[in-house]
């Protein structure tokens, strides 16, 4: 038995203990975290089996099916719960478990205080075998209940701490939001199965060259919806500052590197899809562009830590799908950043946990400065994710993100120059509102027990975390420094991944390569010179100024809450109550017309039923009288 054979395992160990630790109850509270920290391992140390194992085949033979058991059989319809082991969902596998067990392993030590500790790993467990299921699928019917899955554990871990309302409301935004992208997933499956006659990858793939294209349009449109909402795209963007409200944890495992990277795999999965329908791939594109400018823009004006992380990862994760629609030239360079950015922006959260950690749980930006300090080893490997973000070489988001840059400049007309710049134009504004994050959290002056702070009357005694929190912090800063350059070594993650996304041809950027890289480090550069004069050379206000109206549409998210609920809150509101009131005044109405129009003719025929023999007999006789006149009117 070879060791691909055993994939299921992947899923089984983290199902397994979530399902212990919700049973089992309190009497698993002494040890349910470190099983939990167990099932995430031995997924991690299985999935880095099979990678050892592909490695060592031919790249023709790194693609292989596991058939499990028969899920829906209905008559010439079925589907097959079965795992798809090629090197695209390896390396998902790869990422989920080994980034994942480093997670588990820091919320040993962070929730270590909170007496729900145990279904906490329950959820994180959870969470792990959903994402599994999504990436190891081998039919779409299989990766829609894995992505549902994701989404059910997302609104738990979300919503984790409830007895807060606005955590709760929080939870509840995602899961909605969610469920609208989930539709589009939907509606691709019907299209496929209306079309194709199958929902399973082989068969969907190998049909769509002759499928019509505005079929493949609407299909991969469809797929693209659901993509955004898993994702935090734009239009379906608004939910993931607020899911801030998790655990740590939760916000670098699901917000950083694994749940909103679904939408990327999906994108570069249905790759065949995409490539028969130019529009729906140009849309994806445009929309990439859009949200990388987008989480760029709101970052820059975020005071509180995680939520600042979170708008970077909508801006990063918009570089992931611009890549994916690129085609073939950037499915590698899409995954690629993927990676990369599932090291260095988990780092980022755990450190932004260490600081809360360290702080009392403080998180506004305002009311920290100098912790490098006290903090050394949270300042230095949090210092090594945001040197990554920024790309600066030999960093790891260096390698993976100017090659996405390089990407978009390619092609005819004005698409490489309009993506090219809004992706060129994205790294300056990344590297001022990620600078301005880290100036702001170790350097300048410390405005903590100054009598300005956001916790007034609490003393902070900033310190270091302990050592469960620190050594996943360490391990992926190293991940940060190196991973890039590493996985670039003779182009071999690109060729890794040829098996799935094909061999792209080389093409030239209509600006020489070294101009785009020199031009983007130049506007890196400067971005982060301008943080580190305005929050490390100068002092920063505890109440910032109004800003411009930029500033002011920054800081509110760029009103994407305002515009949902113009859009569709307020309608929405309106339509049903038009329904309501149709369903109460008009169809309610017209069925308790009837029954009551029913009852009171009855009432009216059940008094001539008296039980009195003279009322019969006068009946009888006004009919005898009645019959009478008619017949002796029809002789006349």
């Amino acid at each position: 038995m070879t060791v691909t054979n055993l994939a299921w395992v992947l899923i089984a160990a983290p199902m397994f203990g979530a399902a212990v630790l919700l049973l089992a109850g309190k009497r698993s509270n002494a040890w349910g975290h470190w099983l939990g920290v167990l099932a995430s391992a031995v997924s991690a140390v299985l999935a880095i089996g099979i990678l050892v194992e592909l490695l060592g085949l031919p790249a023709g033979d790194r693609a292989s099916q596991l058939s499990l058991y028969s899920w829906i059989p209905a008559g010439d319809f079925s589907v097959d719960v079965g795992l798809l082991i090629d090197p695209l969902s390896v390396t998902f596998a790869l990422l989920i478990t080994f980034v994942g067990t480093l997670i588990h392993i820091y919320a040993v030590a962070y929730m270590a205080q909170d007496a729900a500790r145990r279904r906490f790993f329950a959820y994180l467990n959870l969470f792990v075998a959903s994402m599994l299921v999504l990436v190891l699928a081998d039919s779409y019917a299989l990766l829609f209940l894995g992505w549902e899955g994701v989404g059910l554990a997302s609104y738990l871990l979300i919503g984790f701490w409830n007895h807060r309302t606005d955590y709760a409301v929080a939870a509840n935004k995602a899961f909605f939001m969610n469920r609208v992208g989930d539709m589009g997933m939907l509606v691709a499956m019907m299209l496929m199965f209306a079309s194709v006659g199958s929902v399973d990858f082989e068969t969907v793939f190998a049909a769509a060259p002759g499928t019509n294209e505005g079929v493949l349009t609407a299909t991969g449109l469809m797929l693209l919806l659901g993509a955004c909402g898993k994702s935090a795209q734009f239009p379906l963007q608004a939910w993931l500052g607020d899911a801030m409200a998790g655990p740590t944890p939760v916000s670098a495992l699901i917000h950083a590197a694994t749940m909103v990277t679904a939408g990327v795999y999906l994108v570069v999965r249905s790759g065949p899809i995409f490539e028969g329908a130019p529009t729906a791939q140009l849309v994806v594109v445009i929309v990439g562009a859009i949200t990388l400018l987008f989480g760029a823009i709101v970052g820059c004006a975020k005071d509180d830590l995680k939520k600042a992380l979170a708008a970077s990862t909508m801006s990063q994760i918009g570089y992931m799908m611009l890549a994916a629609g690129l085609g073939p030239i950037g499915y590698a360079f899409a995954i690629f950043h993927l990676i990369t950015h599932g090291f260095f922006k988990a780092g980022l959260f755990l450190g932004a946990g260490s600081v809360m950690h360290g702080m009392n749980d403080e998180i506004d930006m305002r009311g920290f400065g100098n912790l490098s300090k006290y903090m050394k080893i949270t300042w230095i490997t949090f210092a090594a994710g945001w040197l990554a973000i920024l790309g600066i070489p030999p960093f790891s988001g260096y390698w993976s993100k100017d090659k996405i840059i390089e990407a978009a400049f390619v092609g005819e007309g004005w698409q490489p120059w309009v993506f090219g710049l809004a992706a060129m134009v994205g790294a300056g504004i990344t590297a001022f509102y990620m600078s301005r994050l880290f100036f702001m959290t170790f350097h300048g002056k410390a405005r903590w027990n100054d009598g300005k702070n956001d916790l007034p009357g609490v003393e902070q005694h900033p310190h270091e975390s302990p050592a469960l929190m620190t050594v996943p912090m360490i391990v992926l800063a190293i991940g940060s420094v190196a991973l890039g350059g590493v996985l670039m070594i003779g182009d071999g993650f690109t060729t890794w991944l040829e098996p799935v996304t094909g061999v792209a041809e080389h093409h030239e950027p209509v600006l020489p390569a070294p101009v785009i890289i020199i031009a983007t480090l130049v506007l890196v550069l400067l971005g982060a010179f301008l943080a580190w004069r305005q929050y490390a050379a100068a002092e920063v206000p505890i109440t910032p100024p109004a800003g411009s109206w930029l500033t002011r549409a920054a800081r509110a998210d760029l009103y994407q809450d305002a515009t949902n609920e113009t859009l569709v809150g307020r309608p929405g509101e309106h339509l049903t109550r038009v329904l309501t009131y149709t369903d109460t005044a008009v169809v309610d109405g017209a069925v308790g017309g009837l029954g009551s129009g029913a009852v009171g003719w009855g009432e009216r025929w059940r008094r001539l039923q008296n039980g009195f023999v003279r009322s019969y007999a006068s009946l009888m006789l006004v009919g005898v009288v009645l019959a009478l006149v008619v017949v002796l009117a029809t002789r006349v």
